[in-house]
């Protein structure tokens, strides 16, 4: 039979293959995340009809004949440049700015996407839309540690912020220099125990024209002076109760005539509190507020990239997984070195470029009409040489 016969039949299916794909790229052009394929392809083996001779003293060489076999599918390569983005205005969206996938598990197998629609289920758990869970670190008293191991994210409006005890308090505003020797002033400061019961501790501030400033006592406790020289305090003005462990910073109180406006300004103190809302970083650290005030990172989403994202396997739902040519993987959080970072309420649309596709449909069409070209018109030959003998 005839070679180019064969070799039309792997010109059909090679565009066959082609059109395969450009059809799943157009069909995937609104699929959030989704990364366009490209058929790349190849000749087969050659048959030698005449092979190369060397140069001679008295005849020059000559160059092998061959005659090709067909064609065939070398690869079908996934283009992983950047989508555009969508704005969306949901918090729990997010789009990857650079390198870089969400990890999520799928009965139990890890599975790497781009698609960043996630959302929280009835148990409180981050997952994608088909119910996948995104890995991240869980913050472990407000510490989150991102080099260990990945696990499930949950955010839960029973999420507590933990009571702290007050260490800290600080002072500012003006006390009046021009009161006599002996002057009281009091003021009531709030003070939280580890548990986070509240109890006011009273401040005393009495003037003292021999030490040049303010005595400062606590339950008739003395803790110390602030000394001022011309109004301003000299020193660090901070003094620390023994008793309750609290230091009180001064450093920002002055000693004017006529104004009295000390005032406490803050404590880093206070109660446990429930979840009031959360938000996302660009490093994928979810941080809640608290009815307590605190603001804490709960969890951290995790990013993971490859040495080879080529070789990543599609496993379906916009998700892929390693294989033996995808290479080391690599996970860290958001912003770290070969990882992109995120962008809340954005999602990244298809990469797919319809121009280029409907170019490729083309091409594949033309193609396939040629070699079917070649088919027939090797059929023709074989017909002549049969109608040889009538």
């Amino acid at each position: 039979m005839l070679r180019s016969l064969y070799s039309g039949i792997s010109g059909l299916r090679a565009h066959q293959t082609m059109l395969d794909v450009a059809g799943n790229n157009i069909a995937n052009v609104n699929t959030v995340g989704f990364k366009a394929s490209t058929a790349e392809f190849e000749d087969t083996l050659s048959q030698v009809i005449k092979g190369a001779g060397g140069a001679q003293a008295q005849a020059g060489g000559t160059n092998p004949a061959q005659i090709g076999l067909g064609v065939k599918v070398a690869a079908i390569s996934t283009n992983f440049t950047q989508g555009s983005a969508q704005a969306t205005g949901k918090a729990t969206d997010l789009m990857i700015n650079g390198d870089g996938f969400f990890t999520v598990q799928v009965g139990g197998e890890a599975l790497y996407t781009r698609n960043g629609a996630f959302g929280f289920d009835s148990d409180g758990r981050l997952v994608t839309s088909d119910g996948a869970f995104v890995q991240g670190w869980t913050a472990q008293n407000g510490v989150i540690t991102d080099t260990g191991a990945v696990g499930n994210i949950t955010l839960t409006k029973e999420t507590v912020a933990p009571a702290q005890a007050t260490t800290n308090a600080i002072f500012t505003g003006n006390l009046p220099g021009d009161e006599a020797d002996g002057a009281v002033l009091t003021r009531d400061v709030p003070v939280y125990d580890a548990l986070g019961n509240k109890s006011t501790t009273q401040l005393t501030f009495t003037k003292s024209v021999s030490a040049g400033g303010w005595d400062v006592s606590a339950g008739g406790t003395s803790l110390g002076t602030l000394a001022f020289t011309d109004g301003e305090l000299q020193g660090s003005g901070t003094i620390t109760d023994a008793a309750s462990g609290v230091t009180y910073e001064f450093g920002g109180v002055t000693s004017f005539a006529g104004v009295t406006s000390i005032a406490m300004s803050s404590q880093d103190g206070r109660n446990a509190g429930t979840l009031e809302s959360y938000s996302i970083g660009n490093d994928g650290t979810i941080s809640g507020s608290f009815s307590n005030g605190a603001i804490a990172p709960i969890a951290r989403i995790a990013l993971s990239t490859f040495a080879n994202p080529g070789g990543l396997e599609k496993a379906g739902g916009s998700t892929y997984r390693a294989s033996a040519n995808s290479g080391a993987i690599i996970t860290g959080p958001a912003g770290s070195a070969g990882l992109g970072s995120l962008s809340g309420g954005y999602l990244e649309m298809s990469n797919v470029d319809l121009s280029q596709e409907f170019t490729n449909l083309i091409v594949a069409q033309r193609g396939f009409q040629a070699n079917a070209r070649i088919i027939t018109t090797s059929d023709e030959v074989l017909q002549e040489l049969t109608n040889l003998k009538r």
